[in-house]
């Protein structure tokens, strides 16, 4: 039997799971179960760990996944539904997938500081997703480099699935062009008439730019992971 705030903390974690690909920050959790602290989030997440509902993930920062749901809730899948296994060892691996109409995306290598998005491009390497991944817009691959996203489940030498634009909402993940030369994947807020690129990871610092050295090139959609 859970209690009321163990059962709304799973459900919020499920449908992030589900919605994004990635477990929900502590802070996320704290704000959407309208609590003043983490600390809450913490007895929770041990209780919901112990009674097997759900399972810290071990070498990944404040990642969980679900093991199984109350019996009011639906069932999840075996992993999230833009997540997706994949084998990425070789130079131009395709990820393999069960579904005949996979569509092929073009893999622009690891984010690089002081490399342009487009002098990534690699025209003989893709990555092969399913259509219920993606819309009808442009879309494109990247390889994460470091840890500065870590809380927000994306990992060094995980893959993202990037839709293309130049316009995104507040607190979207986007790969930002910073002074026409630095790439970096980050969490977008504005801040008045500035720009914050937030990590999601404390060790690094959030920085903040007039809106006029930051171009938007894409926001982050999906992800693909070898395990």
């Amino acid at each position: 039997m859970l209690t009321r705030k163990q059962h709304e903390l799973l459900s919020f974690i499920h449908q992030h799971l589900n919605r994004h690909g990635v477990s929900p920050s502590f802070d996320e959790m704290k704000d959407a179960l309208g609590l003043k602290s983490k600390s809450g989030i913490h007895r929770l997440i041990t209780g919901l760990e112990e009674r097997g509902f759900i399972r810290r993930l071990a070498h990944r920062a404040r990642a969980v996944e679900v093991l199984r749901l109350p019996d009011d809730m639906e069932t999840p899948a075996e992993l999230p539904a833009n997540v997706i296994k994949g084998d990425f060892s070789g130079q131009h691996a395709k990820i393999q997938l069960p579904a005949a109409n996979a569509q092929e995306l073009p893999f622009f290598g690891r984010i690089a500081a002081g490399t342009p998005i487009e002098a990534l491009r690699d025209h003989s390497s893709f990555v092969e997703v399913p259509p219920s991944l993606i819309g009808g817009g442009e879309y494109y691959a990247l390889e994460v480099e470091g840890d500065s996203m870590i809380e927000a489940g994306i990992l060094d030498g995980d893959t993202v699935i990037i839709e293309r634009s130049e316009h995104a909402e507040n607190g979207v993940i986007v790969v930002a062009l910073i002074d026409g030369e630095e790439v970096t994947l980050k969490r977008l807020r504005r801040r008045g008439q500035a720009i914050a690129l937030e990590p999601a990871n404390p060790a690094y610092e959030t920085r903040i730019f007039p809106p006029d050295r930051v171009k938007v090139q894409g926001r982050l959609i999906g992800l693909l992971r070898q395990y």
